[in-house]
């Protein structure tokens, strides 16, 4: 497995971040500028038509990250059953989202404490991956 850590942790896809993203991003600029230097229908429908596929390309991230997500909830629930002391897991919808994403990153023998700590605290994302002390590398990731 490859190190990974609190600062090397962010996935970057490059046809998505480098490429895809700019490139329509660039166009549906381009095709408003059409717009406002050459107002007509054809421009119109142009610029409507960019800002759909622009719209298309952030849904379909975020419909990818959102699938994901759900896989981790999941995933943490069935990996603090067998970590958590029954009082703990009680609470375990008390977390949210946003927090078992941070929380995943923890190993097993310091994931019960981070819990409380994090139950108690309304700790968020990033300051609770900052109080990671050993790091378990997620590499599958969207």
């Amino acid at each position: 497995m490859a190190e990974q850590s609190y600062s090397s942790h962010t996935r970057w896809l490059p046809a998505f971040h480098f490429f895809a993203f700019p490139v329509l991003l660039l166009n549906t600029i381009n095709e408003l500028r059409h717009l406002y230097l050459a107002p007509s229908r054809s421009t119109a429908f142009a610029a409507l038509v960019a800002a759909a596929i622009m719209t298309s390309l952030f849904l379909a991230r975020v419909m990818a990250l959102t699938a994901q997500d759900r896989l981790i909830r999941l995933e943490m629930r069935l990996r603090l059953q067998a970590l958590l002391p029954p009082d703990l897991m009680a609470r375990f919808n008390e977390l949210t989202v946003s927090q078992l994403v941070g929380l995943r990153f923890a190993s097993d023998g310091e994931l019960p404490a981070l819990v409380g700590t994090v139950l108690k605290d309304g700790t968020k994302q990033s300051e609770i991956k900052k109080m990671i002390k050993q790091w378990v590398p997620d590499l599958v990731r969207v």
